[in-house]
């Protein structure tokens, strides 16, 4: 079977540079190239959003049952599944785990790193298409967050999206972690000793994972640079009382909420792929729902899906996301 080319590139970030949490400026970008891409002419491009703890690399890890996305790839082009496309592989990583692909005075600015400097980088490097129709992205978890964030915000960058099982309805997916994150922080003595307990930690536990998930969301989403660590948390350390001027600033970031104002900007996509698993463990599969419902009612062509399955271990579903992508420009 032919395969595409693997290769990466290190890219240095203007906007990166000096970020609030000291990390890399510099980042590893990785690409995935069909068979033959140098005959082909100029290609279409799709990116890919890692979720939470994740970046690009690894979506190239293979497994004897579970292979990387680049064998997925592969066998997709083979069969004539996905037309000839370049795949690109950011690397959104923060010392937190993640940045939800926003900007933040608390994380850095990630969204600038990704649509005013990656593209162009990547449209440097690379014989593909650079407009919008021919420019797509895609994403799981957070990076389904960010990707569906991309289609509402930034319609005039990306032509189309696939989300899939990406954070939303913040009140089931975050909301029933408070209470954890509340005592985590507390057992360590506060924000401060609770990242000094994590970074110690030879093994990063649930417990650790559950409450850093609660911490990076915050600093994605209420940023303040007069705070500790510069970000509100959404609750009372100490009791878990929510502050709910912090909380609606998350709830105004949620998708779901966000999606009634956003119908131009969904409408004119020329691809709307959503997934979820139906027994996710975080509920990720009702916001889908709830996101669905809400486009249904407003005539917006899109394609949604479930399946059966939670959120773990579900990179398989990448090969009908990229598909559902792929036939756009096919």
């Amino acid at each position: 079977m032919p395969t595409g080319r693997v290769r990466s590139f290190t890219f240095e970030s203007r906007v990166l540079a000096g970020n609030p949490l000291g990390d890399p400026a510099a980042r590893e970008v990785w690409t995935w190239e069909p068979p033959g891409a140098g005959d082909r002419g100029p290609l279409p491009v799709i990116y890919g959003l890692t979720g939470f703890t994740g970046l690009g690399k690894m979506l190239l890890n293979d497994s004897p049952w579970a292979p990387g996305l680049h064998r997925r790839l592969d066998r997709l082009s083979e069969r004539g599944g996905i037309p000839p496309m370049l795949v690109v592989l950011p690397d959104c990583f923060t010392r937190y785990g993640g940045s939800q692909y926003v900007n933040s005075a608390a994380t850095g600015r990630y969204r600038d790193y990704l649509c005013e400097e990656l593209v162009a980088e990547v449209e440097s490097r690379y014989a593909v298409r650079a407009d919008r129709e021919h420019r797509f992205v895609f994403g799981k978890s957070s990076g389904g967050f960010g990707a569906v964030s991309l289609g509402m915000d930034r319609p005039d960058l990306f032509g189309g999206i696939a989300c899939q099982s990406g954070d939303m309805a913040f009140e089931y997916c975050y909301l029933p972690d408070f209470p954890h994150a509340a005592d985590m922080l507390a057992r360590h003595g506060g924000l401060e000793g609770f990242l000094l307990a994590f970074d110690r930690a030879p093994r990063k536990t649930d417990d650790l994972l559950k409450a850093m998930n609660i911490v990076a969301m915050a600093a994605c989403y209420s940023p303040d640079r007069g705070a500790p660590g510069a970000f509100q948390l959404p609750f009372d350390p100490d009791t878990a009382r929510l502050r709910p001027e912090v909380w609606q600033r998350w709830l105004d970031l949620d998708p779901v909420r966000r999606v009634h104002d956003q119908m131009d900007a969904l409408r004119s996509l020329d691809v709307l792929f959503l997934d979820a698993g139906f027994r996710d463990e975080f509920n990720l599969h009702l916001g889908a729902r709830m996101f669905h419902e809400t486009l249904e009612r407003n005539a917006i062509p899109h394609v949604y899906e479930e399946f059966d399955d939670g959120h773990m271990n579900v990179s398989y579903r990448y090969e009908a996301s990229i598909a559902a992508l792929g036939q756009a420009w096919a």
